[in-house]
């Protein structure tokens, strides 16, 4: 059993709901995808010159952060090293870095710096388990490597992540495919044995004992691991690839794209709508989840125009409304096919996502509550109790077009 995460540390993260996932990499010169080497099949040789293309010189930290912060969220999780094995921050442990580029830059350096002036907005990493590129990896043959060697670099790299940048708020795993043999079409997922995770995570907890761990690929989640994932799908509404309608006892983070892909794709123009994205927030906090909403920056070092302006919205949305967002918990009162709930305490906050009729009937409101008043402005919400139900009078003409939040107290 590995050492577990602080309770204080577990609560925060959860106290922040909303945070920026960033997947950016050499994969970016390409605009097709963070998973180009493997869904194109480029050999390592073709695709390590790469590195000497990488020199984002319009990347600037601090407008990265102030964007996030812009949006309302708390927290940035970047790749730190993805499947293609190239590290984006200056790592001891392999000359295949962001350092060693035209750039010759270390953006995570600047990344923490720029969340460390700012003192409201934490940094977190993504780390891939797996490693189309070491040696130890997928050329063990080739190259007299051990499996051992792998894990040592891979915890290697962890260390340096949890000793190099401050505070963290999480350490974010990815790529446990080791049932997976090694063949023609799936060569890229070979794994040679376990990662260890009871070593990593004590690791991880004794160096920052307030960082909680997501690992994305479990079809439960191990000791350890403090909170479950979700990619692309609400807890519990579909059971598609590596997601499950199953909810375990931890904390859950939902993590989903604006468009399509979570690198830059050229061809990718499926924006979602900022109605959309809201109410995912929304949805994914009254089940007691965090929303991790990734962006896929340019090679140029840029974040897309249109997903500046979908975050810059949610942010403008939250400056009025956070408090039924931030530091609340999976809310009790039941849910119906146009409203949830989230709650802080004794306070419930009732989201009224789709059009309804003026009175909104709702079942299981806790007895203590006795009043009700709209978020954004404090202005009186008639409440009537009638057998075992709750009517609320909710006229269309104060109803919000995104979510239009009531405070029951």
């Amino acid at each position: 059993m590995s050492k577990p995460v602080s309770p204080q540390g577990l609560s925060k993260f959860q106290d922040m709901r909303f945070g920026m996932f960033i997947h950016w990499g050499l994969y970016s010169i390409l605009a097709r995808g963070e998973w180009i080497m493997h869904w194109e099949r480029i050999p390592v040789q073709d695709y390590e010159p790469l590195a000497q293309q990488f020199n984002p010189l319009r990347f600037n930290a601090d407008e990265w952060v102030s964007i996030a912060a812009d949006a309302g969220q708390k927290y940035i999780v970047i790749t730190s090293r993805h499947h293609d094995g190239f590290s984006m921050y200056d790592t001891a442990l392999s000359d295949y870095k962001v350092t060693n580029t035209p750039f010759q830059r270390d953006p995570i350096r600047e990344l923490a710096d720029a969340c460390a002036r700012r003192g409201d907005i934490q940094l977190g990493f993504y780390s891939s388990l797996l490693d189309w590129h070491h040696p130890a990896y997928r050329f063990r043959a080739e190259s007299g490597l051990a499996w051992s060697d792998y894990i040592g670099f891979l915890h290697g790299q962890v260390r340096e992540l949890c000793t190099q940048f401050g505070p963290l708020a999480c350490l974010w795993f990815d790529g446990d495919w080791p049932r997976h043999a090694i063949n023609e079409t799936n060569q890229y997922f070979l794994a040679g044995g376990s990662f260890e995770y009871d070593a990593l995570y004590t690791l991880i907890h004794t160096l920052q004992p307030d960082a909680v761990i997501h690992n994305n690929r479990h079809e439960e989640p191990l000791p350890g691991e403090d909170v479950q994932g979700f990619e692309q799908d609400l807890p519990g509404e579909n059971s598609v690839g590596f997601n499950t309608t199953t909810i375990y006892d931890v904390p859950i983070e939902v993590c989903m794209t604006i468009n399509d892909n979570w690198g830059i794709h050229n061809d990718d123009h499926n924006h979602k709508s900022t109605r959309h994205l809201i109410r995912t927030l929304v949805r994914s906090a009254s089940l007691g989840g965090n929303y991790l909403l990734n962006v896929g920056p340019s090679a140029a070092g840029e974040i897309l125009p249109v997903h500046v302006q979908r975050l810059r919205k949610i942010g403008a949305w939250l400056q009025p409304n956070g408090e039924s967002i931030y530091g609340t918990r999976a809310g009790l009162i039941p849910p119906t096919k146009s409203t949830v709930s989230t709650r802080r305490g004794d306070t419930h906050y009732l989201h009224i996502l789709d059009d309804i009729s003026d009175d909104v009937a709702l079942t299981g409101v806790p007895e203590s509550v006795i009043q009700a008043h709209f978020l954004h402005d404090g202005s009186a919400v008639k409440l009537t109790r009638k057998a075992d139900q709750t009517i609320l009078n909710v006229p269309e003409s104060a109803r919000s077009a995104f979510d239009t939040v009531v405070v029951l107290s």
